[in-house]
């Protein structure tokens, strides 16, 4: 099975019309038009909450407008995606709990749209963001190529143990979606190549364009090579194939053929206390899910 992955990556402008799923279906049909063998189609945070932007109140225009999962956004999206056939990461929705609370929610579609995957945010940007914070990490199996994929969202990327934990979940691919519109794009740009190599998995961070967004996208291979970098805030789409057993090649033999990160712990070591967490490192629970199950 070829474990090459064509995705389109989609620095964009917060979609702000009437009818924002409409725009992200003109979107991905324009895409498809131009690279129909891409696979999969990802869009930044809250790509379809554009409106937020201009509304003196995000937190009572959030509580109007959040629905669950359930409801017809996703609904809609689901449908979207089975008329495209494609993977569709459409950004981030406002998803309202049934304890009322409204998470700032990832959601992947398959290309039978079935909704397959929901990340809450975990680390919302305090004490700016009104969002209730999300309390666990998630991945999900992409059946096509063998191959488990996470997500996490704009400020998680300042946190070590977000991609981690998703990197253990066994994800080869980790998806970043964003809205940042302040100057520390910059500082994020180093934690994506940082969050790459630590973990050993592709790590691509696709940005909100301006004028809100910074844009700025990055895309960054299993080694923190650079594969494409959106140099500018305009919108643009980034196509690229992932060669996924990149991932199975630099856990094997390394970084620069040298670092083997997930081998670092042996079974004769004492444990790691972390107290931080209230826990511990330790040899029988260091290495990501499916680990050792691929090799070449």
């Amino acid at each position: 099975m070829s474990r090459d992955w064509p995705i389109a990556l989609v620095q964009a402008r917060p979609a702000a019309g009437p009818d924002p799923v409409a725009e992200l279906v003109a979107d991905v049909d324009a895409i498809l038009a131009e690279h129909p063998e891409t696979r999969m189609v990802v869009f930044p945070e809250i790509h379809l909450l554009g409106a937020m932007d201009d509304q003196e109140d995000p937190a009572s225009y959030l509580e109007r407008v959040a629905e669950p999962l359930t409801g017809p956004l996703v609904t809609a999206l689901g449908e979207s995606a089975r008329a495209a056939g494609v993977w569709l990461v459409p950004g981030s929705v406002a998803e309202r709990a049934a304890d009322g609370r409204i998470f700032n929610t990832a959601v992947v579609l398959d290309p039978d749209g079935r909704l397959v995957s929901s990340y809450r945010k975990v680390f919302p940007w305090r004490p700016h963001e009104p969002w209730a914070s999300g309390a666990g990490f998630t991945a999900f199996d992409v059946s096509d190529v063998d191959c488990r994929m996470g997500v996490n969202i704009c400020y998680d990327s300042w946190f070590p143990e977000a991609t981690r934990q998703i990197a253990w979940l066994g994800a080869e691919v980790v998806l970043n979606l964003v809205k940042t519109t302040t100057p520390d794009r910059e500082q994020e740009l180093v934690l994506a190549r940082a969050n790459a190599i630590t973990n050993q998995v592709f790590y691509l961070s696709v940005n909100a364009a301006g004028p809100r967004g910074r844009g700025h996208s990055i895309y960054v291979g299993p080694e923190g090579e650079v594969l494409a970098y959106v140099g500018h805030a305009e919108p643009e789409v980034t196509h690229l194939v992932l060669d996924l057993d990149r991932v199975t090649d630099v856990r094997a033999h390394g970084t620069a053929g040298l670092n083997r990160v997930w081998e670092q712990l042996r079974e004769d070591d004492d444990p790691i206390d972390l107290p931080v967490y209230e826990g511990r490192m330790a040899h029988g629970r260091w290495q990501p899910a499916h680990q050792t199950s691929r090799s070449r």
